[in-house]
Protein backbone atom coordinates (compact mmCIF):
# COMPACT_ATOMS: atom_id res chain seq x y z
CA UNK A 1 0.00 0.00 0.00
CA UNK A 2 1.42 3.40 -1.00
CA UNK A 3 1.62 6.37 1.36
CA UNK A 4 -1.26 8.10 -0.44
CA UNK A 5 -3.44 4.95 -0.32
CA UNK A 6 -2.67 4.49 3.39
CA UNK A 7 -3.57 8.07 4.23
CA UNK A 8 -6.76 7.92 2.16
CA UNK A 9 -7.77 4.71 3.93
CA UNK A 10 -7.41 6.43 7.30
CA UNK A 11 -9.47 9.43 6.11
CA UNK A 12 -12.18 7.10 4.84
CA UNK A 13 -12.21 5.43 8.26
CA UNK A 14 -12.60 8.82 9.95
CA UNK A 15 -15.52 9.69 7.70
CA UNK A 16 -17.26 6.37 8.32
CA UNK A 17 -17.01 6.82 12.10
CA UNK A 18 -17.46 10.59 12.56
CA UNK A 19 -20.32 10.07 15.00
CA UNK A 20 -18.25 7.79 17.24
CA UNK A 21 -15.46 8.37 19.75
CA UNK A 22 -12.32 8.02 17.64
CA UNK A 23 -8.82 7.53 18.99
CA UNK A 24 -5.72 8.57 17.10
CA UNK A 25 -4.35 5.06 17.67
CA UNK A 26 -7.27 3.53 15.72
CA UNK A 27 -6.91 6.01 12.88
CA UNK A 28 -3.12 5.56 12.58
CA UNK A 29 -3.55 1.79 12.53
CA UNK A 30 -5.63 2.08 9.34
CA UNK A 31 -2.63 3.76 7.70
CA UNK A 32 -0.23 1.07 9.01
CA UNK A 33 1.76 3.79 10.77
CA UNK A 34 2.75 4.69 14.30
CA UNK A 35 0.80 7.50 15.92
CA UNK A 36 3.75 9.89 15.73
CA UNK A 37 4.55 9.25 12.06
CA UNK A 38 0.87 9.31 11.08
CA UNK A 39 0.27 12.66 12.78
CA UNK A 40 3.35 14.14 11.10
CA UNK A 41 2.34 12.79 7.69
CA UNK A 42 -1.25 13.97 8.05
CA UNK A 43 -0.36 17.51 9.13
CA UNK A 44 2.32 17.92 6.42
CA UNK A 45 -0.03 16.81 3.65
CA UNK A 46 -3.22 18.54 4.82
CA UNK A 47 -1.94 21.59 6.76
CA UNK A 48 -4.09 20.63 9.75
CA UNK A 49 -3.98 18.17 12.62
CA UNK A 50 -6.18 15.07 12.80
CA UNK A 51 -8.12 16.71 15.64
CA UNK A 52 -8.74 19.83 13.56
CA UNK A 53 -10.03 17.73 10.64
CA UNK A 54 -12.42 15.84 12.92
CA UNK A 55 -13.72 19.06 14.44
CA UNK A 56 -14.16 20.85 11.10
CA UNK A 57 -15.96 17.92 9.48
CA UNK A 58 -18.30 17.35 12.44
CA UNK A 59 -19.21 21.04 12.64
CA UNK A 60 -19.74 21.16 8.87
CA UNK A 61 -22.19 18.26 8.99
CA UNK A 62 -23.85 19.71 12.10
CA UNK A 63 -24.45 22.97 10.20
CA UNK A 64 -26.04 21.04 7.33
CA UNK A 65 -28.43 19.29 9.71
CA UNK A 66 -29.32 22.49 11.54
CA UNK A 67 -30.27 24.18 8.27
CA UNK A 68 -32.15 21.26 6.73
CA UNK A 69 -33.92 19.45 9.61
CA UNK A 70 -36.11 20.14 12.61
CA UNK A 71 -33.64 18.45 15.00
CA UNK A 72 -33.11 20.32 18.26
CA UNK A 73 -29.75 22.03 18.83
CA UNK A 74 -29.13 19.96 21.97
CA UNK A 75 -29.68 16.69 20.08
CA UNK A 76 -27.31 17.70 17.28
CA UNK A 77 -24.71 18.77 19.85
CA UNK A 78 -24.74 15.32 21.46
CA UNK A 79 -24.80 13.59 18.07
CA UNK A 80 -21.56 15.29 17.02
CA UNK A 81 -19.71 14.40 20.23
CA UNK A 82 -20.17 17.58 22.30
CA UNK A 83 -20.88 17.14 26.01
CA UNK A 84 -23.04 20.26 26.38
CA UNK A 85 -25.00 22.63 24.12
CA UNK A 86 -22.75 25.43 25.42
CA UNK A 87 -19.51 23.77 24.27
CA UNK A 88 -21.14 22.96 20.93
CA UNK A 89 -22.32 26.56 20.43
CA UNK A 90 -18.88 27.94 21.30
CA UNK A 91 -17.08 25.63 18.83
CA UNK A 92 -19.76 26.19 16.19
CA UNK A 93 -19.48 29.97 16.38
CA UNK A 94 -15.68 29.80 16.24
CA UNK A 95 -15.82 27.87 12.95
CA UNK A 96 -18.84 29.41 11.25
CA UNK A 97 -18.92 32.89 12.73
CA UNK A 98 -22.59 32.50 13.64
CA UNK A 99 -24.46 30.56 16.34
CA UNK A 100 -26.47 27.35 15.85
CA UNK A 101 -29.61 29.39 16.56
CA UNK A 102 -28.69 31.79 13.73
CA UNK A 103 -28.59 28.82 11.35
CA UNK A 104 -32.01 27.68 12.54
CA UNK A 105 -33.30 31.16 11.74
CA UNK A 106 -31.56 31.13 8.32
CA UNK A 107 -29.37 34.08 9.33
CA UNK A 108 -25.73 34.36 8.22
CA UNK A 109 -23.25 32.33 6.17
CA UNK A 110 -21.55 29.06 7.12
CA UNK A 111 -18.15 27.55 6.32
CA UNK A 112 -18.12 24.09 4.77
CA UNK A 113 -15.08 21.81 5.04
CA UNK A 114 -15.49 19.00 2.57
CA UNK A 115 -14.25 15.44 2.84
CA UNK A 116 -10.53 15.20 2.06
CA UNK A 117 -9.33 13.35 -1.02
CA UNK A 118 -5.54 12.91 -1.07
CA UNK A 119 -3.81 13.04 -4.46
CA UNK A 120 -0.21 12.85 -5.60
CA UNK A 121 1.32 16.28 -6.19
CA UNK A 122 2.92 16.35 -9.64
CA UNK A 123 5.37 19.24 -9.67
CA UNK A 124 9.06 18.78 -10.36
CA UNK A 125 9.81 22.43 -11.10
CA UNK A 126 11.83 22.62 -7.89
CA UNK A 127 14.30 19.69 -7.70
CA UNK A 128 15.16 18.00 -4.42
CA UNK A 129 18.80 17.15 -3.72
CA UNK A 130 19.17 13.84 -1.87
CA UNK A 131 21.26 10.70 -1.65
CA UNK A 132 20.75 7.20 -0.29
CA UNK A 133 23.39 6.12 2.24
CA UNK A 134 23.84 3.17 4.58
CA UNK A 135 25.18 3.84 8.07
CA UNK A 136 25.05 2.34 11.49
CA UNK A 137 24.63 1.37 14.06
CA UNK A 138 25.34 4.92 15.27
CA UNK A 139 25.81 6.00 18.88
CA UNK A 140 24.58 9.49 19.68
CA UNK A 141 25.00 11.34 22.97
CA UNK A 142 23.11 14.39 24.18
CA UNK A 143 20.11 15.53 26.15
CA UNK A 144 16.53 14.40 25.82
CA UNK A 145 13.08 15.43 26.97
CA UNK A 146 9.82 13.51 26.90
CA UNK A 147 7.30 15.54 24.92
CA UNK A 148 3.55 15.16 24.41
CA UNK A 149 2.23 15.43 20.85
CA UNK A 150 -1.33 16.17 22.02
CA UNK A 151 -2.72 19.44 20.61
CA UNK A 152 0.65 20.32 19.06
CA UNK A 153 2.42 20.46 22.43
CA UNK A 154 5.62 19.15 20.78
CA UNK A 155 5.71 22.18 18.46
CA UNK A 156 5.80 24.48 21.48
CA UNK A 157 8.19 22.52 23.72
CA UNK A 158 10.90 21.56 21.21
CA UNK A 159 11.87 25.17 20.24
CA UNK A 160 12.12 25.98 23.97
CA UNK A 161 14.47 23.04 24.47
CA UNK A 162 16.71 24.33 21.65
CA UNK A 163 16.69 27.81 23.19
CA UNK A 164 17.77 26.36 26.52
CA UNK A 165 20.58 24.29 24.97
CA UNK A 166 21.88 27.29 23.00
CA UNK A 167 21.70 29.73 25.94
CA UNK A 168 23.54 27.35 28.26
CA UNK A 169 26.33 26.80 25.70
CA UNK A 170 25.57 23.10 25.46
CA UNK A 171 25.36 23.18 21.66
CA UNK A 172 29.02 24.23 21.43
CA UNK A 173 29.99 21.42 23.78
CA UNK A 174 28.09 18.98 21.57
CA UNK A 175 29.84 20.21 18.42
CA UNK A 176 33.20 19.51 20.13
CA UNK A 177 32.06 15.93 20.89
CA UNK A 178 31.00 15.28 17.29
CA UNK A 179 33.54 12.69 16.13
CA UNK A 180 31.16 10.04 14.77
CA UNK A 181 29.73 9.10 11.39
CA UNK A 182 27.21 11.97 11.10
CA UNK A 183 28.53 15.53 11.16
CA UNK A 184 26.45 18.18 12.92
CA UNK A 185 24.14 18.57 15.89
CA UNK A 186 21.10 16.33 15.61
CA UNK A 187 17.44 16.77 16.44
CA UNK A 188 16.08 13.24 16.93
CA UNK A 189 12.44 12.21 17.42
CA UNK A 190 11.97 8.80 19.06
CA UNK A 191 8.41 7.51 18.91
CA UNK A 192 7.19 6.21 22.30
CA UNK A 193 3.64 5.27 21.28
CA UNK A 194 4.15 1.59 22.13
CA UNK A 195 4.80 2.43 25.77
CA UNK A 196 3.20 5.86 26.17
CA UNK A 197 0.53 7.04 23.74
CA UNK A 198 1.06 10.39 21.96
CA UNK A 199 4.55 10.94 23.38
CA UNK A 200 8.04 11.13 21.92
CA UNK A 201 11.53 11.49 23.32
CA UNK A 202 13.16 14.47 21.63
CA UNK A 203 16.96 14.43 21.61
CA UNK A 204 19.47 17.17 20.90
CA UNK A 205 22.62 15.16 20.35
CA UNK A 206 25.66 14.36 18.22
CA UNK A 207 27.20 11.23 16.75
CA UNK A 208 30.00 10.32 19.17
CA UNK A 209 32.19 7.21 19.28
CA UNK A 210 33.74 7.48 22.74
CA UNK A 211 32.45 7.15 26.28
CA UNK A 212 29.32 9.03 27.28
CA UNK A 213 30.41 12.33 28.90
CA UNK A 214 29.01 13.35 32.25
CA UNK A 215 25.68 15.16 31.98
CA UNK A 216 24.68 13.44 28.72
CA UNK A 217 22.67 10.33 27.85
CA UNK A 218 23.21 7.78 25.07
CA UNK A 219 20.95 6.63 22.24
CA UNK A 220 21.86 3.83 19.81
CA UNK A 221 20.45 4.28 16.31
CA UNK A 222 20.11 1.02 14.36
CA UNK A 223 21.99 0.35 11.13
CA UNK A 224 19.77 1.84 8.42
CA UNK A 225 19.44 2.83 4.83
CA UNK A 226 18.91 6.59 4.92
CA UNK A 227 17.48 9.07 2.43
CA UNK A 228 19.49 12.24 3.12
CA UNK A 229 17.94 15.49 1.88
CA UNK A 230 19.80 18.79 1.52
CA UNK A 231 18.19 21.88 3.03
CA UNK A 232 19.32 25.37 2.06
CA UNK A 233 18.00 28.46 3.81
CA UNK A 234 17.14 29.92 7.21
CA UNK A 235 15.48 28.01 10.01
CA UNK A 236 12.76 27.00 10.59
CA UNK A 237 11.04 27.77 7.27
CA UNK A 238 13.57 26.05 4.99
CA UNK A 239 13.49 22.71 6.80
CA UNK A 240 9.69 22.76 7.14
CA UNK A 241 9.40 23.34 3.40
CA UNK A 242 11.58 20.30 2.61
CA UNK A 243 9.65 18.11 5.09
CA UNK A 244 6.47 18.95 3.20
CA UNK A 245 8.11 18.20 -0.17
CA UNK A 246 9.31 14.83 1.14
CA UNK A 247 5.82 13.70 2.10
CA UNK A 248 3.85 15.35 -0.69
CA UNK A 249 6.22 14.69 -3.61
CA UNK A 250 9.14 12.37 -2.82
CA UNK A 251 7.53 9.50 -0.89
CA UNK A 252 4.55 9.12 -3.27
CA UNK A 253 6.82 8.86 -6.32
CA UNK A 254 10.04 7.25 -5.00
CA UNK A 255 8.90 3.73 -4.18
CA UNK A 256 10.45 4.00 -0.70
CA UNK A 257 8.61 3.69 2.59
CA UNK A 258 9.52 5.03 6.01
CA UNK A 259 11.35 2.33 7.98
CA UNK A 260 9.75 3.38 11.28
CA UNK A 261 12.94 4.16 13.20
CA UNK A 262 13.92 7.71 14.30
CA UNK A 263 14.30 10.58 11.81
CA UNK A 264 17.17 13.03 12.12
CA UNK A 265 17.49 16.73 11.47
CA UNK A 266 21.19 17.60 11.12
CA UNK A 267 22.33 21.16 11.80
CA UNK A 268 25.65 22.74 10.89
CA UNK A 269 27.56 25.21 13.10
CA UNK A 270 26.87 28.32 11.00
CA UNK A 271 24.21 30.99 11.62
CA UNK A 272 20.85 29.14 11.38
CA UNK A 273 19.07 32.32 10.26
CA UNK A 274 21.40 32.93 7.31
CA UNK A 275 19.94 32.74 3.79
CA UNK A 276 22.62 30.20 2.79
CA UNK A 277 22.45 28.08 5.97
CA UNK A 278 22.95 24.36 5.27
CA UNK A 279 21.17 21.53 7.10
CA UNK A 280 19.92 18.03 6.30
CA UNK A 281 16.99 15.70 6.91
CA UNK A 282 17.82 12.01 7.36
CA UNK A 283 14.93 9.56 6.97
CA UNK A 284 15.32 5.78 7.46
CA UNK A 285 13.75 4.05 4.45
CA UNK A 286 13.00 0.59 3.13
Amino acid sequence: MTLIESLQKSIDYIEEHLLEDLSIEEIAQKANASVFHFQRMFSLLTNMSVGEYLRKRRLTLAAHELSKTDEKIIDIAYKYRYDTPESFSKAFKKQHGISPRDVKCFTGKMQSYNRLVIQVSVKGAEPMQYEIVEKGPVQVVGVKEEVSCVNGENQRIIPKLWDKVNKEGMSQRLFRLNDGAIKGVLGVCVDKSKTKANHIDYWIAVSHEGDVPEGFSKLDLPASKWAVFEVHGPMPDAIQKVWKQIYSEWFPSSGYEHAGTPDLEVYSEEDPFSEDYYSEIWIPVK
